[in-house]
């Protein structure tokens, strides 16, 4: 029998770190694990009969060695392929997203109180405090973190976070010459937008190859798109944004955004999006995860030049299923993978696997769910593998890469792990 969980492309297309900081006396002090320490679950990829089916695999907990990694000139079949997680760090209040600068090997965090961590020469230290400027609790938060492409020689970097009155800012920041800290004092607010409610605030900040500043936002919050945005071109909410950030300290509309001649706000790139809880760039293709309500969940795959424009159907359809009709897929984007709330409650979308320690992954996208815990990938031909099953404590609140395409998983509980060949 298989050991993997495969779901036909025919239904998924219907269902489709040191500082010269001192953290203040009494704060948290992450660490890095140097140690052999338990790793959590190791599995194969599962098998299930059908989807929505979660299948177990016999599990095992070893020890692991933090920095051990396996570079291989064979590869072996998915279907043998066993990974582990091996934690790497600890410690943090609660961290959202973990990443690199690009070519670059240091770990940088995100913690959603304010500070964002550098990991650098086995210790992690504060790159920044923005804590002042931060209002934390519940969805909000520091949220987002992106570094210019030319970082190593502009030290250009940004953050999206909710400030006052709970809006969400998109800031540019100022890092040190060394790249070791940045000043808080440097920070730019470049665009603010209105929250109306304290949720789906989305956060999620990246550059995509087209070198533009990429901002995804949820639809305001409350529930029921309660505000009446999903489905408006005209506003800054629920949607997907471009804007060019080519000057310091400002921004600027790119030429080819769909609604810079009318019709729709001039940053917008996309709409009907519900609260997108990570995207990213692989090639030409962009892909979202969307947290849905009270039934499904999503992963929306697509050409980023097809998703110009795009409308990807909040509330018109929560998942695929009728939301508020009259529910008329014409003119919509399906998502590329659904799952219902017999499996989770919230996806967290994460990366695709660049990287050149386990080369049987080339091209798996990884996501998880935050309620669950299970790690999922989506293959480039639609297959759906599940590497980790739900457990208990896990709860993922983002997945991070490194500039080799290395993948780590995020833990709400302050722990940071790498996604491991065992």
């Amino acid at each position: 029998m298989s050991r993997w969980l495969l779901i036909g492309i025919a239904v998924l297309a219907a269902l489709a770190a040191c500082s010269d900081e001192e953290p203040e006396a009494g704060s948290p002090v992450p660490e890095v694990v140097t140690s052999a320490t338990p790793a959590p679950t190791s599995l194969a990829p599962s098998t299930s009969a059908a989807p929505g089916t979660p299948a177990v695999a016999p599990s095992t907990t070893r020890a692991t060695e933090a920095t051990t990694t396996t570079t291989t000139s064979t590869t072996l079949p998915l279907a043998e392929l066993s990974l582990e997680l091996v934690e790497v760090a600890r410690g943090f209040e609660q961290p959202v997203l973990v990443l690199t600068p690009p070519n670059d090997t240091r770990l940088f965090v995100v913690d959603q109180p304010g500070r964002i961590w550098l990991i650098d020469d086995d210790a992690p230290g504060v790159f920044v405090d923005l804590r002042d400027e931060v209002v934390f609790g519940g969805e909000r938060g520091l949220l987002g973190l992106a570094f210019h492409p030319e970082f190593a020689v502009n030290s250009r970097l940004f953050v999206n976070y909710t400030g006052a009155g709970g809006a969400t800012r998109v800031a540019e920041l100022q890092a040190a010459q060394d790249g070791r800290t940045a000043d808080a004092a440097s920070l730019q607010i470049l665009l603010e937008i209105d929250q109306p409610a304290g949720n789906h605030n989305g956060g999620m900040i990246a550059f995509g190859p087209d070198g533009m500043l990429w901002i995804a936002t949820g639809d305001g919050g409350g529930a029921n798109d309660r505000f009446d945005q999903g489905q408006r071109p005209d506003t800054l909410l629920g949607a997907l944004l471009r804007i060019d950030v080519s000057v310091p300290g400002e921004y600027s509309i790119p030429a080819d955004n769909p609604f810079v001649d009318g019709g729709g706000a001039p940053e917008l790139w996309a709409y009907g999006l519900r609260n997108p809880w990570r995207f990213t760039f692989d090639g030409d293709s962009l892909i979202i995860a969307d947290v849905g309500q009270n039934e499904y969940e999503e992963i929306n795959r697509v050409p980023i030049a097809t998703s110009r424009g795009g409308n990807f159907g909040w509330p018109i359809f929560e998942g695929t299923e009728c939301f508020q009709g009259p529910c008329d897929t014409t003119g919509t984007i399906a998502p590329a993978v659904v799952y219902g709330h017999d499996e989770g409650c919230s996806v967290t979308g994460g990366y695709v696997y660049r990287g050149s320690n386990i080369r049987e992954l080339e091209g798996q996208y990884f996501y998880g769910d935050y309620c669950a815990g299970w790690i999922r990938s989506l293959g480039p031909q639609g297959e759906t593998f599940e590497w980790f099953d739900a457990a208990r404590g896990r709860a993922i609140t983002s997945f991070g890469t490194a500039a080799g395409g290395e993948i780590y998983v995020v833990v709400a509980s302050g722990s940071i792990y790498l996604l491991n060949r065992s």
